[in-house]
């Protein structure tokens, strides 16, 4: 799992990011201004230093970059490390307008890179363990979330205390309830520099009814780092400042009698946490995505969501604490109701998706495809655009669709070549690829590990168990060539070395069982043959 990594800005955090990627086996490089402090990290993580991004993204050995500099620098060096090809983690704020995250997430996406921001509580083990309890219903429905990030200094110039400490509590809050505030509202004060704000208090009201207060200050006279849930069953407190009982339960409850309401208080139980540190599995988490494919749990989508409740909050501070609709961009694509979109999806603009279908975590459809009723994409599939998958269809991992490829109603892809119930196969999933414009008809099994090429023609109910060349008409079981198929979906006439569609024309060189299109000016006159039509 252990990849190439470089660490541009090694200050405050970024010389724990250098420390865990060192002992994660995947440090290459320390990037800094300062050489003091290259001096420094060097002697107790070797690895090679540098003061120029430029060196670092000039080294072919890297693969990715982590990027702890300073919020101003985060879009100028995540498009030029994106450019060079590396893989990217930015510590939050992704950006500091969300113009240049959305330009950072389209970088990322053409380019087929990753890009995880720092949303560090998001791996917390004391947020995880409070988001499952949320999930299991133990403390009932949630009303009512107040967290506190409090401390004395850093005080910053290029970024005020919303955006230096807040994105950690908007990110954790949108985690757990899964779901966007609606409007905000937030009050700052500024006290050091009245240019910049010292402290925020934010409001988030979420369309479920819960309410959200978010404190923020670098000017108090001790660290605080507390979330605080209340829950029709129970309460919870999570205080990362604590060394042991980070998070506790309170069966805390208000019962009204004589028409008053009574508070009856509860001494609290500890959940216990593992003691893992969060940055930790914070950057295994990255290079597990880096080797396996997979969209990180806080990709740059989530870190656009949480840049723009930010500048949300930014206009409302600028209006005097008014509170402002959060202006949510609705997808480019169509989903049904009933369609379930898993977080860390990549999904094309003008793409359908139909009744019962499931897109899990990872996967990436192009633009302009078709997913018809119960159709399954499983995670890391990848699919290319104008791609018409019919009903009940699955494409499990291993599978690749490129551009323009139909598969009809209920065929089947397979990715494991010996499957058992009781052997894990995990490790063992076999590549499938159907290569462009190729076509799939119904009730067909393609056996994986196979290649069918391109504008290949599969007939209903086939069960493919090798690799099938371009053009190439396949039927029966198992399937058999049964001769060519034209770019337009009509067969081409059986004899000779060139072939011509009597629909549109096209001609054909064939040679040592490979058929090759010819120039579009060498198309033939019509011939009076009526085109035959294979059913798909």
């Amino acid at each position: 799992m252990a990849s190439n990594i470089a660490v541009i800005g090694c200050g405050y955090w970024g010389k724990n990011l250098v420390r865990n990627f060192y002992e994660l086996g995947a440090l290459r490089w320390i990037c800094d201004v300062r050489e003091e402090t290259l001096q420094d990290l060097a002697a107790k993580y070797p690895a090679q230093t540098t003061s120029t991004v430029e060196e670092v993204l000039a080294d072919p050995a890297v693969e990715a970059v982590a990027i702890a500099a300073p919020a101003a620098d985060h879009f100028r060096l995540a498009m030029q490390s994106l450019a060079a090809g590396k893989h990217v983690f930015i510590e939050k704020p992704l950006a500091l307008h969300v113009d240049d995250g959305e330009r950072i997430v389209q970088a990322a996406h053409e380019r087929h890179l990753q890009l995880m921001v720092g949303h560090i509580l998001q791996y917390h083990p004391g947020i995880l363990a409070l988001k499952q309890l949320i999930n299991d219903g133990e403390l009932g429905q949630i009303k009512y979330i107040y967290s506190s990030r409090l401390n004395l200094g850093k005080v910053r110039r290029e970024e005020n205390i919303l955006w230096s400490f807040a994105p950690h509590d908007i990110s954790a809050i949108v985690f757990l309830l899964d779901e966007l505030p609606v409007r905000v509202s937030s009050h700052s004060g500024s006290y050091v520099d009245s240019h910049i704000a010292d402290t925020t208090m934010t409001i988030c009201e979420f369309g479920s009814g819960v309410s959200a207060h978010i404190f923020v200050s670098w000017l108090h006279p001790y660290k605080e780092q507390k979330l605080t849930i209340v829950g029709g069953k129970k309460m919870a407190v999570f205080d990362d400042m604590e060394a042991l009982n980070k998070l506790v339960l309170y069966s805390h409850r208000i019962d009204w009698i004589d028409r008053m309401p009574v508070a009856h208080k509860d001494s609290g139980v500890v959940v216990p946490l593992p003691a893992t540190e969060p940055l930790q599995a914070e950057c295994q988490h990255f290079l597990y995505c880096i080797s396996s494919g997979r969209a990180p749990r806080t990709d740059g989508e989530n870190g656009l969501r949480v840049l723009r409740i930010l500048e949300t909050c930014e206009q409302s501070v600028r209006q005097r604490g008014q509170p402002v609709e959060l202006a949510v961009s609705k997808p480019a694509f169509f989903a049904h109701p009933t369609a379930v979109i898993d977080p860390g999806c990549e999904i094309g603009a003008g793409t359908k998706i139909w009744h019962f279908s499931h897109i899990m975590s990872g996967s990436r459809l192009g633009k302009l495809c078709n997913l018809g009723q119960n159709v399954v994409v499983s995670p890391a599939c990848k699919i290319g655009n104008n791609v018409k998958i019919q009903n009940n269809v699955s494409v499990y991992t291993g599978v690749e669709l490129e551009d323009d490829v139909f598969c009809g109603p209920s065929m089947v892809f397979t990715n494991v070549i010996n499957p058992r119930s009781h052997v894990i196969r995990r490790n063992e999933y076999k590549r499938t690829l159907i290569k462009q414009g190729a076509s799939i008809g119904a009730n067909v099994t393609i056996v994986c590990g196979i290649t069918l090429g391109r504008y290949a023609f599969v007939g209903a109910g086939a069960v493919v168990t090798h690799d099938v060349p371009d053009y190439a008409l396949m039927v029966g079981v198992p399937a058999r060539q049964d001769g060519w198929m034209c770019y337009c979906g009509i067969r081409l006439p059986r004899g000779g070395d060139v072939l011509s569609c009597p629909s549109c024309h096209r001609c054909y060189q064939l040679s040592n069982n490979q058929l090759q299109a010819l120039p579009e000016d060498q198309k033939q006159a019509a011939v009076v043959t009526e085109p035959e039509v294979v059913a798909a």
